[in-house]
């Protein structure tokens, strides 16, 4: 079984899906995760993402790997655990540029759908429902007002010891709203069947438990 789940940036997909991955015993597929992956091997390579060549060359040369158990999944990418640098400002800054390309994009939708055969799996992020599983069982489009994903994304960074006002965050937001529906190449959007789940003034709890009990019914 497959529960997917779509939405913009900072409306609590990560964490939700971890959690629901946890209480399920299912596997937590982070794709959002890849994405920021590949963006840091190409901003340290000084790979623009407007060169496709040169990002084929660094798709064919990267393996990317779950390890761990949610919580505490952990991103290996060429057998370097990169968790915590690609949640860095740099990376989030320019992970929509980069997701974009189609040559990224291809590569990665390959290994997110050989990572997911034959398993229970929880996914999150843009383009789940809509292109990488549309045949998924549940299918949930997860939202937040821009004010919430903003404090959300702020408490994100000071863990990190990263200090932004909301102000500066929710122009960030916006931007990558924008950047993420309007992209040629596979859009943000609400899939068709998708259950609209507004997470704004909700706890995690709740969360967990409104995706958990549409996958019980599935699996009753």
């Amino acid at each position: 079984m497959i529960i997917a789940i779509d939405g913009p940036a900072g409306s609590g997909k990560s964490s939700t899906a971890r959690a629901v991955a946890a209480r399920l015993g299912a596997v937590y597929l982070d794709t959002g995760a890849m994405y920021r992956a590949v963006t840091l091997k190409a901003l340290r390579l000084g790979v623009a993402h407007t060169d496709d060549e040169a990002l084929a060359a660094v798709m064919r040369g990267t393996e990317i790997v779950f390890e761990g158990a949610p919580p505490d999944t952990r991103i290996i990418m060429d057998g370097e655990d990169v968790s915590r640098p690609v949640r860095t400002d740099e990376v989030t800054k320019s992970v929509s540029d980069y997701c974009a390309r189609d040559v990224v994009r291809r590569a990665l939708v390959e290994q997110q759908r050989k990572i997911a055969a034959g398993h229970t799996v929880v996914c999150e992020g843009r383009d789940i429902c809509t292109v990488v599983f549309p045949n998924a069982e549940v299918k949930i489009y997860m939202t937040a007002s821009v004010e919430e994903r903003a404090n959300r994304r702020q408490k994100d960074f000071a863990a990190t010891g990263i200090n932004k006002s909301l102000e500066e965050l929710i122009s960030e937001i916006e931007t990558r709203d924008r950047k993420d529906s309007t992209r040629a190449n596979s859009p943000l959007t609400k899939a068709e069947g998708a259950i609209e789940m507004d997470t704004t003034g909700m706890t995690l709890d709740e969360q967990i438990e409104f995706i958990a009990r549409l996958a019980n019914k599935y699996m009753s």
